[in-house]
């Protein structure tokens, strides 16, 4: 097997313009999984393409009647309307390695690139280590120009976040798409403490990107989803506050 493989699912791609890549990855929190592939349901995109790789773990997935399959990154792609048309890269895992991290993203660059691809989105999840109860948009981007329009959104840009630069596919594809293959590219940061799976800052990704990229989905299923989350927040939170004061209490014993 070559340490890349693509299978192309749909022979027949047609967009009716230019389309806008979006790219969610697992990654922290989940959030960027998490948003696409609710976004992919709901738009009931069409798959065009499996992206097979030696850069994915080493494993098999087992299904519940016992058939097994390998990891593997998808392609899906939509027309909203005449004027807007959408791609969405998306996956089981982020490439094992930086190597990896690279020619996956140069693979779905090419992709897009044969598309007419012209702005990329990458989606991330930006950890803060605590929970977070309205969680921020945060941005990045290859070039000024299309600065305003994401602030316009309610993309936050803010001078040392994220601090230590944005890791993983997220960073790697969208400076990809800025350096080598001259498209406007951002990445787009929910804001979630990492401690767990996060809906509520996907869902606040897929209200931005909604905007930006211009579509419209039924989002009760996520909100529902988030307000569990806000529960088991609170849940936390409460039990925090008490083991505090026991702790408190513990001390004058």
């Amino acid at each position: 097997m070559d340490r890349i493989v693509i299978k192309k699912i749909e022979e027949n791609i047609t967009f009716e313009s230019p389309p806008v890549l979006v790219c969610g990855l697992p990654g922290i929190g989940n959030v960027a999984r998490l948003a696409v592939d609710y976004i992919v349901e709901k738009l009931k995109m069409s798959k065009i393409y499996d992206i097979y790789s030696t850069h994915l773990p080493a494993q098999v997935f087992v299904n519940s009647n016992g058939t097994a399959f390998l990891p593997k990154n998808s392609v899906y792609m939509k027309n909203i309307s005449k004027k807007k048309s959408m791609i969405i890269f998306t996956g089981d895992f982020q490439g094992n390695t930086p190597e990896g991290q690279y020619e996956i993203g140069e693979t779905i660059l090419n992709i897009a690139r044969e598309n007419g691809v012209k702005t990329v989105y990458t989606l991330g999840g930006y950890g803060i280590g605590k929970l977070v109860e309205n969680p921020r948009i945060l941005g990045a981007v290859t070039n000024l120009k299309i600065r305003k329009k994401l602030e316009s959104a309610g993309v936050i840009f803010s001078e040392n976040e994220p601090g230590g630069g944005i890791i993983g596919s997220a960073g790697v594809i969208m400076g990809l798409a800025g350096e080598f293959y001259g498209m406007d590219a951002a990445c787009i940061m929910g804001e979630t403490s990492g401690y767990f799976t996060d809906p509520k800052a996907a869902l606040a990704i897929i209200r931005t990107l909604s905007t930006l990229v211009g579509f419209r989905i039924n989002l009760k299923e996520m909100e529902e989803r988030s307000k569990n989350i806000e529960q088991l927040t609170e849940k936390m939170q409460g039990e925090m506050q008490e083991r505090s004061q026991k702790d408190d209490l513990g001390y004058f014993v």
